[in-house]
């Protein structure tokens, strides 16, 4: 049973500002509650995508955190969650931008396709290019975009996802297949690996 978190249900009620004092209460009762889940998935992402010593799990789960904090409120637990999966992929293209402006340079990259069953490495210029690709097909289906927000920047399961997204489990794995596959129509193959002169 899932802890009792002050929000009520997700019944369609508009959320209370992000600054109200009752919103500002619940969620100080909600995030401890799911820190440690933050921190758990924050360590697996900051790994996935190769943010290694320049960013700093703590740091990932922070960053995440102030955007939650900015958002306009949360209608209850499965709703913060998916804004914890967006502010982290939000973080992470930050993190990802800062240092492709700081540094050009490349890494090897392995398939979307094998996400989330194996680790990987995504580069920083492929994980920008991610993010403008992900901009564009929440234009053309926005619950496709959630689902890859959830299954790989967040590293949900299926069960998790359908949970966050109220869908199937069959509906995530049918619509993970059709992103995995527009994903891969827009971003093109993969770059061969670089290997230094």
């Amino acid at each position: 049973m899932a802890p009792d978190t002050g929000f009520p249900d997700a019944d369609g009620a508009p959320a209370e500002p992000a600054d109200s004092p009752a919103v500002l209460a619940t969620a100080a009762k909600l995030v401890p509650l799911l820190m440690d889940d933050l921190r758990r998935r924050a360590r697996h992402e900051r790994r996935r995508v190769r943010a290694g010593e320049t960013l700093r799990t703590t740091a990932l789960v922070n960053e995440a955190f102030l955007r939650l904090q900015r958002s306009e409120g949360w209608m209850g637990e499965l709703h913060f969650l998916r804004a914890a999966a967006l502010a982290m992929r939000q973080a992470l293209v930050d993190h990802a931008r800062q240092k492709l402006a700081e540094k050009r340079g490349g890494g090897r990259v392995e398939s979307l396709d094998e996400l989330p069953h194996e680790p990987f490495e995504l580069a920083d210029e492929r994980l920008v290019e991610l993010d403008e690709a992900l901009q564009r097909l929440s234009q053309l289906n926005p619950r496709l975009t959630r689902i890859i927000e959830c299954r790989f920047f967040a590293g949900y399961s299926e069960v998790d996802t359908a949970r966050v997204l109220g869908i199937t489990d069959r509906t995530v794995r049918r619509d993970w297949v059709k992103a995995k596959a527009w994903l891969y129509q827009a971003l093109g193959p993969e770059p061969a690996p670089t290997t230094p002169p």
